[in-house]
């Protein structure tokens, strides 16, 4: 979905870098990131600062699909990476630095990719030198910022770097906030009505960068500084809005998820949800077919043996339930739209217990119930018209609270049908004795 090609004096920029478990998740969130803002109408360029190992595949889609402009650059030396509190994900953050190198624009909004825009932000083009937002009353957040690209102020960072200045965290954050140490005594900055750029340093609204977590005590937003006009996911990264999962634990991912909907779509992920749900359908066919001859098992052995076996093949039926619930939830394609990724989790986790619930001749219900506590926990913590964060965390809490129980009798009940079925005559068939009926499975 290429823009059409107008000599804009501003730009949107993002960065995009490898080496991280979650490359291609950011990938994904970049794309979509781009399309909102081309959605809103912005009046920018949209431009992507890759680095050279970013995939050429990936760069072509940027520029052909998504009407950003690429500047494929070197990734900067990280000083900081032997520091004891170093994060290895922040590695190549530094490569944000290259911002300032865009001299060819007045400004440039830097952004990171897990920003959602809820309405064209324009007017940040008229700030000064450098501004951002305070989400931490001492220290502003580099998720957004603006900036006036100077290769005078960028040659400087680089040498700064090179000297080794202190540097809290090791990576951009840190770096840019010790750069510019007075921001939190600079005035707020209020766009002029005539459309003017300001000169010099400005704290932006906290309406431009609105901490996720604030929306949760109250599940509203209530920002009175400043337009509404930017959420930002600055939490655990696995808690990231893309991932399928993070809904709904965390409200707001479905409202990252709604705006890839309308804009970038699930294509990419169909392929892998059709094969998965054809194959826990074959699972579940197949099971109950081969139910009557599953466990007819017979074994070389001699009787103080037995326990030993018994022993085993609990193990074995033990942990096939475990797997039942946590291998789906792994193999889901990780940026699916969370509606249609729960209810695969569920049909594959429903699949592969049926494999348990059929070799082992264990009752259904007992091997199900943790299938409907997370069923019902998804219900609750969905649920629309809680007043409030406090009580949606009561609610959930009190879900669990009555929840265990069940669980606790349905794990004692499987435990039980276990043993029985495995003392069974038709678990463990003597060898010498009559032939067992037609259909018997006998494997050595």
């Amino acid at each position: 979905m290429a823009t059409e090609e107008r000599a804009y004096r501003n730009a949107y920029a993002t960065m995009l870098y490898m080496g991280t478990p979650r490359d291609y998740e950011f990938y994904v969130a970049t794309r979509v990131m781009l399309r909102s803002l081309t959605g809103l109408g912005v009046e920018a360029d949209l431009i992507v600062i890759a680095s050279l190992d970013v995939p050429l595949r990936w760069v072509r889609v940027l520029e052909q699909e998504d009407g950003a402009k690429v500047l494929r650059v070197q990734n900067l030396n990280n000083p900081y990476q032997d520091q004891s509190n170093f994060d290895r994900r922040f590695k190549l953050t530094l490569n944000k630095l290259y911002a300032w190198s865009l001299v060819d624009y007045d400004r440039v909004v830097m952004l990171d990719a897990d920003n959602l825009f809820l309405q064209k932000s324009d007017e940040l083009f008229q700030c000064g030198q450098f501004c951002a937002v305070f989400i931490n009353p001492c220290i502003f957040h580099t998720g957004l910022f603006v900036l006036q690209p100077s290769m005078e102020v960028f040659n400087d960072m680089k040498k700064e770097l090179k000297r080794g200045r202190e540097n809290p965290d090791g990576a951009d954050q840190g770096f840019i906030c010790g750069y510019y140490p007075d921001l939190l005594d600079r005035p707020m900055f209020h766009p002029p009505p005539n459309g003017t750029k300001l000169d010099g340093t400005f704290r932006l609204p906290l309406g431009y960068q609105m901490d996720a977590t604030y929306y949760y005590l109250r599940l509203r937003w209530s920002v009175p500084c400043g337009p509404n006009s930017v959420i930002t996911f600055p939490g655990a990264p696995w808690l990231k809005p893309w991932y399928w999962w993070s809904w709904p634990v965390l409200p707001l991912g479905i409202s990252w998820h709604e705006q890839r909907r309308q804009t970038l779509g699930y294509v990419e992920e169909i392929p892998a949800v059709l094969i998965q749900f054809a194959t826990y359908l074959g699972i579940i066919v197949m099971t109950r077919l081969a139910r009557p001859n599953f466990s007819k098992l017979c074994y070389r052995r001699s009787e103080n043996h037995i326990s030993l076996i018994q022993a085993g093949l609990k193990v074995i039926a033990v942990w096939s339930i475990v797997a039942s619930y946590i291998v789906p939830f792994f193999i889901i394609p990780h940026t699916l739209h969370p509606l249609p990724a729960w209810t695969l989790y569920l049909f594959g986790s429903f699949a592969l217990c049926s494999i348990a619930i059929n070799a082992f001749l264990l009752p259904m219900v007992p091997v199900l119930v943790p299938w409907f506590g997370i069923f019902g926990s998804l219900l609750v913590m969905a649920f629309p018209w809680y007043s409030d964060g406090v009580v949606r965390a009561l609610a959930i809490f009190g879900y669990a609270f009555c929840a265990a129980p069940f669980v606790w009798i349905a794990i004692v009940k499987v435990m039980a049908s276990l043993q029985v079925s495995l003392e069974r005559e038709a678990f463990f068939p003597r060898l010498g004795e009559s032939s067992p009926p037609p259909g018997f499975n006998k494997l050595y």
